[in-house]
């Protein structure tokens, strides 16, 4: 028993550590946006486009997975591999090009493709060691996604005077490193077969009502998200003032924050309420999306309290609806059920990105994160309504 325990343990860190190295190609592109605005070599507007770009790849990359059912009918660890060693060549490759122009947007929409083969395949290998502890095991797969989005703003500052390069190069590097840590990784017990190819299996996402109340809710998490992981930095620039990139570290510690509460309702959802965990988190969220703006008339430091208390909770709800889906869905289409999901979530946040923007330029900062509160609460209904609908040990084990 202790050599099984211990095998779980080490298979799951080398697991995180992959992913965690390999998201960094992420927010990549964010990251470096405060230096190409300081050197004048993109518009605000532009801007948006490099975040954007990965979320449409992304989105891409998870429809043709869900319709080929790859992350169930093919080897999870030879795919992440691949992904992560594409997601790399493509991010070192943007050092290469014109910084805001089509080659920078197109590989850019690669890294994003290659994702999928990282995090939904992350998020399945994980769950194939699930003993009684599926929120948990999850919340540390997703807590790695949001410690590897939040590296690339932590870049530049370790990698001064290379300019906006440096996080490319630096992100670029990581992936590499983090596909190659998937070799060293071994399934638990509890990966399913592979299983015959069934394009209409997709659908299964829509036709169960516990699939769809779990899929609405993510919907929900994803409206706020990434448009808050996009946008805090820019925000926070210019709250705190300084050079370009000097608010890197703070925004580094926001977003790692999200790692912290994955982990903490991973623990609480397994020893209480799954969905209730994650409608809480969505309230509390919310609430910060609707204050952040206005505490910049109070205070630099009250901005910064309410926006680490976002950074926890805006993503701490993100491995619940991931572990529903494992729960609810044929045990043999998790990964394609997995993909399906975010596939949907990653599509709804290419709109959510640009409507912050626009919110900016016609409420300006003070109101502008306003706009992201109304998902969490639509999330929040529909997790409080699944609860029932979840199995007596699935609600909280």
């Amino acid at each position: 028993m202790g050599a099984a325990r211990d095998g779980k343990a080490g298979n799951l860190a080398v697991l995180c550590l992959g992913v965690v190295l390999c998201l960094s190609v992420w927010f990549a592109g964010t990251a470096a946006v405060p230096s190409l605005l300081a050197e004048g070599l993109v518009t605000p507007a532009r801007a948006g486009w490099l975040t954007a770009a990965v979320q449409l790849g992304f989105v891409a990359g998870t429809l043709v997975s869900a319709v080929l059912s790859l992350a169930d009918r093919r080897d999870p660890r030879l795919l992440f591999l691949a992904c992560g060693l594409l997601a790399a060549a493509a991010t070192l490759a943007q050092t290469l090009v014109a910084p805001s122009g089509a080659a920078a947007l197109a590989l850019r929409f690669v890294a994003g493709a290659a994702m999928a083969g990282v995090y939904p395949v992350g998020m399945k290998l994980a769950a194939s060691w699930a003993r009684g502890d599926l929120g948990l095991l999850i919340g540390l797969l997703v807590g790695a996604v949001t410690l590897g989005s939040a590296l690339p703003h932590l870049i530049p500052t370790l990698l001064g005077g290379i300019g906006w390069q440096a996080a490319y190069l630096g992100a670029g590097v990581l992936a590499a490193a983090g596909g190659l840590c998937i070799l060293a990784f071994r399934p638990g017990p509890l990966l399913g077969a592979r299983p015959p190819f069934r394009p209409s299996q997709a659908l299964e996402a829509w036709r169960n009502k516990g699939l769809r109340l779990a899929n609405l809710g993510y919907l929900g998490h994803m409206w706020e998200l990434y448009a808050m992981w996009a946008w805090i930095g820019l925000f926070l620039a210019g709250v705190l003032g300084g050079p370009p990139g000097a608010a890197g570290p703070w925004v580094f510690a926001v977003l790692g924050a999200g790692a912290v509460g994955c982990v903490a309702a991973g623990l609480l959802a397994d020893r209480w309420d799954r969905a209730a965990t994650a409608a809480l988190c969505m309230l509390a969220s919310g609430a910060c999306a609707l204050l952040v703006g206005p505490a910049a008339a109070v205070a630099p430091a009250l901005v910064l309290a309410i926006a680490l208390v976002w950074g926890f909770a805006v993503v701490a709800d993100s491995a619940q609806f991931s572990a529903c889906i494992v729960t609810l869905s044929p045990p043999d289409y998790v990964g394609t059920m997995l993909t399906v999901q975010t596939s949907l979530g990653f599509l709804l946040t290419v709109l959510t990105i640009g409507i912050v923007p626009a919110a900016v330029a016609w409420l300006g900062w003070e109101w502008a994160f306003a706009v992201l509160a109304p998902g969490p609460l639509l999330g929040a209904w529909a997790m409080w309504r699944l609860r029932r609908l979840l199995p007596p040990r699935a609600a909280a084990s």
